[in-house]
């Protein structure tokens, strides 16, 4: 009699208890339809903020193994980020794929609140998107200006949509890069360097009436390198059109230096209006 009355209250248990599981997977389904799919309510790596390029497609192939640790209001994250570039055609073109391949996030309840997240850190790894790029040299003259231009995809790869850290959902966008030397050497260990960019920028949304979001991407930038040492600042960034936490720009200083193939690359962004992160990152570069 005993044996069939504990058997009973576990069926009791589990029946009571399933219909809340299902009821907590409902609200986690329904959680997602309020997100606002731009920069100013998602993770640091859901809207990549485009680099700014000099305007040569780079002539050996390279890889990057970087750490970043972004700083924000109700937001600390860390990440793991990975890069090959490959030159094509004898350099007048180059192929890249990017991305984040860990990331670890502590959040407030009021960001996770704001974002409305499901979680304040991850329960589960979090992986970010794979960006594959493309570049093609339209125009190299020391006269006039180097010309480059870039083509990027976004994969939906990225997890933890609940959480409001990745979009699963695809971006693109092109630009063009100008750059221009305005003072080098005779012996060309030193120079300074501008560049500029301008392009489109688009991504996918969940809004049923607009179903993305596009926006005007520009920038511009400033660059010194003397013998193996380059330091580059630029302001870059994106405007969407919908004025709903789209616009989104950073401050980019970037300091290299070279040995022997090896880069020690450091790096410091402040985001600026939409983009509410500051990030500091360390990074080695391998070329070949």
């Amino acid at each position: 009699m005993t044996h069939f009355l504990r058997t009973g209250i576990v069926f009791i248990g589990i029946f009571c208890c399933f219909p809340r599981t299902q009821a907590q997977f409902d609200d986690w389904r329904e959680q997602t339809r309020l997100l606002i799919y731009a920069p100013r309510y998602f993770g640091p790596n859901a809207f990549p903020l485009p680099e700014l390029h000099s305007g040569k497609v780079a002539e050996r192939c390279e890889t990057e193994l970087r750490g970043d640790y972004h700083v924000a209001a109700g937001d600390r994250t860390k990440d793991v980020y990975a890069r090959f570039f490959m030159p094509v055609a004898g350099g007048r073109a180059g192929l890249e794929v990017s991305g984040v391949i860990r990331e670890d996030y502590v959040t407030t309840d009021e960001t996770k609140e704001e974002r409305h997240a499901v979680e304040n850190r991850p329960p589960i790894p979090c992986y970010g998107d794979v960006i594959i790029s493309s570049f093609y040299q339209v125009l190299k003259s020391d006269k006039w200006c180097d010309l480059m231009l870039g083509s990027h995809l976004k994969t939906a790869s990225g997890g933890r949509l609940c959480d409001a850290r990745y979009t699963d959902a695809a971006t693109y966008w092109f630009d063009l890069t100008a750059g221009r030397d305005l003072l080098r050497s005779a012996d060309r260990l030193a120079f300074l360097r501008v560049q500029g960019m301008a392009g489109f920028y688009c991504w996918m949304t969940n809004d049923p009436v607009h179903r993305q979001n596009d926006a005007a991407l520009y920038g511009v930038g400033l660059g010194a390198g003397y013998r193996n040492v380059l330091l580059t600042c630029d302001y870059s960034g994106f405007d969407g059109y919908r004025n709903l936490g789209d616009h989104a720009v950073a401050l980019r200083c970037k300091l290299n230096c070279e040995y022997r193939k090896n880069i020690l690359s450091l790096r410091f962004l402040h985001g600026m209006k939409d983009y509410l992160f500051n990030t500091y990152s360390v990074a080695y570069i391998r070329r070949f």
